[in-house]
């Protein structure tokens, strides 16, 4: 075997090609659009390239046959966290052959290594948690867009190696047409008519005020989870840059008490629908096949992230966007499922709102780290 880093163009040709060939004959696996990979090793296109590092590497076998890849990452802002130094790993992909496998893992942590690191996070993303992230170990279903999907056989290669599961990632799948329950509606109707409550969708055209809105209440929301990191406004704004060409403004939703930002929950339609005949690939003719599968035929919207700030999280502002969320997509009669991804094991709160809007087990995803040298 022989395992390269990835530097020439067609190393990265190479590197996309992997996962083509691994899942050549899986019916429920999507490509990701080569276009969203390649942004996260480009530093013009991936902001945590300012506080941080990334390579890649691919795996060949004796005949030159591609077997394999792998990419690690230090982010800087994250790193010095944790007990020990912890970079991660990524964008794993592997032939059923734990010699392969194990030859990929130690690539990775080698280079961490030698760049400070004493422990790695994978399967991960060079990004925020909402793409390419986790371990699939249960609900192996056709993929909503940037959700990470694999083969059952992975579990035993990142079990065998010496990872330990840090958290499981939940997702939830809600039937659009199943009614709230009475009290649910009831409590967030009472809640709409408040005095001072007032509650927008998204708007491109007021793109920078949401940003600052989103960052407001996300990280007041996240601050006491355990190694949180704050969100920076360009990478909020970058991530709603991106999200422009496949959203639609109505299925994202902010709440204000007196005007101050409170809650929010940012839903796309699952481009997954409109790009799987892309096989990766966003050229001209993919393009036309895009917007012409744009609207049609997508059923499935993936609920990204949702927030609320500490003092606003007992006033019922969950119920409250789900409700105005409902109010514009019944009358659609288009789309049937929502996928609430993914959300922390240790987030009580948000399974609790999940339970409470009927949604049932979809998915789960695992973040799994691995100490190089354990103490004693």
């Amino acid at each position: 075997m022989d395992i390269a880093e990835v530097k020439s163009k067609t190393d990265k040709k190479a590197f996309l090609d992997v996962a083509r060939i691994i899942y050549k004959n899986d019916p429920n696996w999507v490509c990701p659009l080569d276009n969203d990979i390649e942004a996260v090793f480009d530093p013009a296109k991936n902001n945590f390239h300012k506080h941080g590092k990334a390579t890649r590497w691919i795996l060949t076998d004796d005949t030159g046959r591609l077997i394999g890849r792998i990419a690690a990452f230090v982010n800087n802002e994250k790193a010095y966290n944790y007990e020990q130094p912890t970079g991660g790993c990524g964008f794993f992909e592997c032939i059923d052959d734990k010699q392969a496998a194990y030859l990929l893992f130690t690539t990775a942590k080698n280079w961490l290594q030698a760049n400070g690191m004493q422990a790695m996070d994978g399967p991960i993303n060079f990004g925020e948690n909402d793409n390419f992230w986790g371990l699939l170990v249960e609900g192996f279903t056709p993929p909503s867009y940037g959700m990470n999907y694999n083969p059952p056989y992975y579990k035993a290669f990142f079990d065998g190696y010496g990872f330990e599961t840090q958290y499981e990632q939940i997702t939830n799948h809600l039937n659009v047409h199943k009614p709230f329950s009475e009290r649910f509606t009831k409590i967030a109707n009472w809640v709409i008519q408040k005095p001072g409550y007032t509650f927008k969708h998204f708007k491109s055209s007021q793109i920078e005020q949401f940003a600052a809105d989103f960052i407001a209440i996300y990280n007041d929301a996240w601050k006491n989870f355990e190694n949180f990191v704050p969100i920076n406004y360009a990478t909020i704004l970058e991530s709603f840059e991106k999200m422009k060409a496949i959203m639609d403004e109505k299925l994202i939703w902010f709440a204000y008490i007196n005007n101050e930002p409170a809650s929010f929950i940012v839903i796309l339609p699952d481009a997954n629908q409109m790009i799987k005949p892309l096989n990766g690939k966003l050229n001209l003719l993919g393009k036309l096949i895009f917007l012409y599968r744009r609207w049609k035929g997508v059923t499935r919207m993936r609920a990204i992230v949702m927030g609320t700030k500490l003092k606003f999280q007992k006033h019922g502002l969950e119920s409250c966007l789900f409700i105005k969320l409902k109010e514009y997509v019944l009358p659609l009669n288009q789309y049937d499922e929502l996928e609430l991804s993914w959300v922390g094991d240790f987030n009580e709160q948000m399974l609790a709102i999940h339970a409470a809007v009927g949604a049932t087990f979809g998915k789960k995803h695992l973040t799994m780290r691995y100490i190089f040298k354990k103490p004693g």
